[in-house]
């Protein structure tokens, strides 16, 4: 028994690591202090979004202008929610690059959306020089992220939806299985017809 201590232990402690990279805990996210780090959360595990809900919420880019989730029906879009010091929000930046290059003539539209509080917005244009992120990154409203985070901070959190605007997927953290994930969805949510 002792034996099976002994390597148990080890295993136990690199799951629980990899865990801990696949996801940052936004402390600096205006929702609760919950920190619950999570690999791929399914859809199911956020209350359903009511399209009547979340039309009028959106988000504000470094130019100024803001935008609403509703100007957005008729395309696919993914919501990536980051913040410019995360790990794993740095990983899936090239992932997000290459499937908005891929599928932008389809209707898709990948949105950055920081959420590492106030003294990480000034790092915005550095963080997208330095990734060579060419999607927009903006800034969410208080509403959009009590809505779709609620009490989940671990970012990235990345929500993707089809052309009526129903969420198709979501997902928490990056790693090896997750960006396929969200391949698919993006690639199931370009099937839809437009509204």
């Amino acid at each position: 028994m002792k034996r099976l201590k002994i390597r148990i232990v080890p295993t136990l402690a690199l799951v629980c690591g990899a865990i801990l990279l696949a996801s940052c805990n936004a402390s600096d996210v205006k929702v609760s202090e919950k920190k619950t780090p999570v690999i791929a959360a399914p859809p199911g595990n956020m209350p359903p979004l009511e399209t009547s809900s979340i039309n009028n919420l959106g988000w504000t880019a470094g130019n100024g202008k803001h935008s609403l989730f509703s100007e957005y029906k008729g395309k696919v879009l993914v919501l990536d929610y980051y913040a410019t010091w995360c790990g794993p929000c740095r990983k899936s930046v090239p992932h997000l690059i290459e499937l908005q290059k891929k599928h932008a003539e389809q209707g898709l539209q990948v949105i950055g959306l920081n959420v590492g509080g106030p003294e990480d917005v000034d790092k915005v244009p550095d963080f997208a020089k330095e990734l060579g992120i060419q999607y927009p990154l903006a800034i969410p409203d208080d509403e959009l992220v009590s809505f779709m985070l609620g009490d989940e901070n671990s970012i990235p959190q990345t929500f993707i939806f089809d052309r009526q605007g129903v969420l198709v997927e979501h997902v928490v953290g990056f790693g090896p299985t997750v960006g396929p994930r969200i391949d698919q969805a993006v690639e199931t949510a370009l099937k839809t017809s437009a509204p």
